[in-house]
């Protein structure tokens, strides 16, 4: 299991909930297409797609999926919005699996992914 932080200024819950737990919000940084039927998402790249299964969510807090492929496995994928009680920083909690000698590549990947949400809601 991989979990990231990645701290995010500047940038509100609601707006980064729109980005991470939105079809629409989730076209513009993870994926080129996001089509949802029911609690299955497909997400599109160039000539590959790959679905998921929405297993839960929290408005405002969390989305967490689990590719179609890993139905009968533990592994997840989540995105959590963290709120700092002290500092009222905001922090996206990323938690993934991956082989143990995919961890490396699995990092670069959300680090690009992360930079390009980044981008697209303006910091």
């Amino acid at each position: 299991m991989l979990t990231i932080e990645y701290p995010i200024r500047n940038a509100s819950i609601s707006v980064l909930w729109n980005s991470v737990g939105t079809a629409l919000g989730l076209s513009e940084w993870f994926a080129d297409v996001v089509t949802v039927a029911g609690n299955e998402y497909t997400f599109a790249w160039d000539d590959n797609e790959q679905t998921a299964i929405l297993i839960d969510k929290k408005p405002n807090s969390f989305i967490r999926f689990q590719w179609a492929e890993d139905m009968n496995a533990t592994a997840f994928f989540e995105i959590k919005i963290s709120k700092e009680a002290i500092t009222r920083g905001i922090t996206l909690v990323v938690t993934d699996f991956a082989n143990p000698d995919e961890m490396d590549d699995l990092k670069l990947l959300w680090d690009k992914q992360i930079n390009e949400l980044k981008r697209k809601i303006g910091i």
